[in-house]
C-alpha cells in the first residue's frame, strides 16, 4: 500500500520541484553520478530520481542527505530565518519590557525593534469612537460598549 503524501497547493509544488531541479544540477556541476549521490545519501537510486523531480512523498531527511553529500547542508540555515510576516505578528503581541525578563525567556525576545512598537491609543469618553479611531477593540472598551441591565444596577453591582 502506497503512503499518502499531504496534498499541496500548486504553487508550493512547483517550488518543490524548482529546489528538486537545482539539487539535480548541484549534483551534475559536481561530476557526480546519481548513483554515487544515492549510494553516498544511504538511499535508493529511485529515492534521489524521485527527490530530484521534487517529489512531496520523498522525506526532508532524504532531501537534507542529498545535500550533506553536495556539501550543501548550511543552505538549509537560510530557510525561514527572515520571517518578515512571523515577526510582525510577534511584535504585535509582545508585552511591554519589563526590566526583570521571566525565567526562561530572554531579553532579546521581549523587545521589538524600534519601529515596530507603537503606542496604543488611550480611549476616547465615548468607546466606539475609540474603537473607529484605533482599528482594535481593548477589553476596556468592549466593557464600556456594555450597557448594565437594569437589574444589575439595582442590585449595586
Amino acid at each position: 500500500m502506497a503512503k499518502k503524501t499531504a496534498p499541496l497547493l500548486p504553487a508550493t509544488d512547483e517550488v518543490l520541484r524548482q529546489f528538486g531541479g537545482r539539487l539535480r544540477l548541484a549534483r551534475l556541476r559536481r561530476r557526480l553520478s546519481a548513483k554515487q549521490v544515492a549510494e553516498r545519501a544511504g538511499m535508493a537510486p529511485m529515492t534521489l530520481r524521485s527527490l530530484e523531480r521534487g517529489g512531496s512523498g520523498v522525506t526532508m531527511g532524504a532531501y537534507l542527505a542529498v545535500m550533506q553529500v553536495l556539501g550543501i547542508e548550511k543552505d538549509l540555515d537560510l530557510l525561514g530565518k527572515a520571517d518578515p510576516v512571523g515577526r510582525e505578528l510577534q511584535d504585535a503581541q509582545l508585552p511591554a519590557p519589563s526590566k526583570t525578563p521571566r525565567p526562561g525567556l530572554s531579553v532579546q525576545r521581549l523587545v521589538a525593534p524600534n519601529n515596530a512598537i507603537k503606542k496604543p491609543l488611550k480611549p476616547a469618553e465615548d468607546a466606539r469612537d475609540w474603537i473607529k479611531q484605533s482599528g482594535f477593540a481593548s477589553a476596556d472598551a468592549l466593557a464600556g460598549l456594555i450597557e448594565p441591565s437594569a437589574a444589575l444596577k439595582k442590585k449595586g453591582r
